[in-house]
């Protein structure tokens, strides 16, 4: 049994979120910035949500908080049941490593690795085997195209080829959340389009995923839309279709 399975009971079947009265505040001298301020969220396991709202709304500070990247200053958020803000750092990062799966929109890929390399990182930090390791990396890859681009860099590939290796990389641990801030921000419509319908495939397969995006065609994909206004939830609505 490794850390992360001592914290998170196997036999959970409540919600993959649960946040309550999250307050997030960064002091800046003599000011206090309240970026998130009260703010209750619940997702359920295979939900795909966006979340949407403009600059300064406290989306990037739910990510990182949902992400266990960041702490709340109040109020508690559980993932799996397990309430993380009462977790060392070094809890944490095994709860990152092995729960949470990251796509951002740089894509954020080591340059001297192999596309191979780059998607079996998080399996490295666990300690499996390199035959292990290799195995998963490539069925992920082949699940989201790049089957024939194994061996190659991060700059032989196209901002779209890029953008799969790190969704399987974020895939290779088997997360319970899937996390992605813009991630057709940095691409082309047709690139964009293909990630997305990664995506898509991704929800129909049960995963649970939280579509940070400004782009309202982006969020309406999801069954379930989060809108954000100075730090708080001012409106959930099921797009049409969802």
């Amino acid at each position: 049994m490794n850390e992360t399975d001592a914290l998170i009971d196997p036999n959970y079947a409540g919600p993959v979120v649960e946040a309550t009265a999250l307050h997030r505040v960064f002091v800046m001298g003599a000011s206090e910035v309240r970026a998130l301020d009260g703010l209750d969220l619940r997702i359920e396991r295979g939900e795909m949500i966006g979340i949407m709202g403009a600059s300064g709304s406290g989306k990037s500070t739910l990510l990182y908080l949902l992400g266990c990247l960041d702490r709340p200053t109040e109020g508690s958020y559980r993932l799996m049941g397990q309430d993380v803000a009462q977790l060392d750092d070094e809890q944490l990062s095994a709860i990152r490593n092995s729960m949470i799966g990251f796509v951002f929109q740089t894509f954020h890929l080591i340059p001297q690795l192999t596309v191979l390399e780059n998607a079996e990182v998080p399996l490295f930090y666990r300690g499996l085997h390199r035959h292990d390791r290799r195995e998963r990396a490539a069925a992920l890859l082949e699940m989201v195209g790049l089957g024939d681009r194994l061996h190659h860099r991060p700059n032989e590939l196209s901002g779209g080829q890029m953008q799969r290796v790190a969704i399987a990389r974020a895939l290779v641990n088997d997360p319970v959340l899937l996390l992605a801030d813009e991630p057709t921000g940095n691409l082309d419509t047709h690139s964009g389009d293909e990630i997305l319908r990664i995506f898509d495939k991704l929800h129909a397969a049960g995963r649970t995923i939280v579509i940070i995006t400004h782009d309202s065609h982006i969020a309406e994909r999801c069954e379930r839309i989060v809108h954000l206004r100075d730090g708080t939830v001012v409106l959930e609505e099921t797009p049409p279709g969802a």
